[in-house]
């Protein structure tokens, strides 16, 4: 049986490929649960902390929703709120945190402040986003892909844009842990880290599955299943915009593009999105979409590692 109690998650490099199907399933259970109108209240007088550098939609409402569903009480934490790293040290913050609540999730630009808040807080820390990866959004898309296809095992899913983006490296990882076949369609300039390339490659063909980089976007997303894009410009990185724009214009996903797939592909983004930029709106608005259904299964993804993590997934 698995057990993730007491883990934090950080990165799906921390995770097998069995436990992230586990947090799949029990993402699955949790969903059908909703819409049921199950409410098994999990996660009572637990407390979580959401610490929120950087702003949010979909992470900030999936942690809230997914706290109230399973009976916890969420701490809406901004930069205004407490003094991460500048009056008081992230050492120091974390073990003031770890004696007043059960978990802490950070949305932060700093993969280091994360990984310092779960080393000294002594309670699971879930990395909403960082500078470096994004591991809950890919829990979602991973999610959204087997509704579709019944499976993940044999897919390929070509991310199309800027290849060393924080959601280009944490699909990678989560591509590779779970066997489909992983494709990064961007300029050479923008490919990933090429460390991060070898680990996953490792990683990849444990799970019988492959991981290319290819600076020709039709030629990446030739056969795919699964065809993902995200903005050109994270936060962090405004003032770049002309420049990224000139840049990745020849990696748009339109409907030329998507031709190049399967006739069954999907599209998904993790938005927010910049209609006409980095994908068009006649492919965003088309029946291939399906950002809101993995919009939506942030929610689910989101309890079901606060559920495992607190010791109630198997409940």
């Amino acid at each position: 049986m698995i057990d993730l109690t007491g883990r934090s998650l950080l990165s799906l490099r921390d995770f097998t490929k069995e436990e992230i199907l586990y947090l799949l399933d029990l993402s699955d259970r949790l969903k059908k649960e909703k819409k049921e109108g199950i409410y098994k209240k999990r996660l009572e007088n637990k407390n979580v902390a959401l610490i929120f550098e950087k702003s949010s939609t979909r992470t900030r409402c999936s942690f809230v929703v997914a706290c109230f569903d399973e009976g916890a009480h969420p701490e809406y934490l901004n930069r205004g709120d407490i003094q991460l790293g500048h009056k008081e040290t992230v050492e120091d913050t974390a073990r003031v945190l770890g004696r007043m609540f059960d978990a802490i999730e950070f949305r932060g630009f700093s993969q280091k402040h994360c990984a310092t808040l779960a080393k000294h807080s002594g309670v699971p820390v879930i990395n909403g986003l960082t500078d470096e990866e994004h591991p809950i959004q890919v829990l979602a898309d991973l999610m959204t892909i087997r509704e579709r296809f019944g499976t993940l095992g044999g897919l390929k899913l070509v991310f199309v844009g800027d290849g060393r983006n924080n959601v280009a490296n944490a699909l990678m990882i989560g591509a590779a842990k779970v066997g489909l076949d992983f494709v990064i369609a961007s300029p050479s300039e923008r490919f990933p880290d090429r460390e991060l390339v070898e680990e996953c490659t490792n990683y990849a063909k444990e799970n019988n599955s492959t991981i290319r980089l290819d600076d020709d976007a039709g030629r990446a997303v030739a056969g795919a299943d699964v065809v993902y894009t995200d903005v050109w410009v994270s936060m962090g990185e405004e003032g770049k915009e002309h420049e990224r724009a000139t840049l990745l214009r020849p990696y748009q996903v339109n409907r030329e593009l998507m031709s190049c797939a399967k006739e069954t592909a999907v599209f998904l983004h993790c938005l927010p999105a910049v209609r006409g930029y980095e994908v068009t709106e006649e492919v965003f608005e088309s029946a291939a979409s399906l950002v809101f259904d993995e919009a939506e299964n942030r929610l689910h993804t989101a309890k079901a590692v606060l559920v495992a993590l607190l010791g109630k997934g198997n409940l």
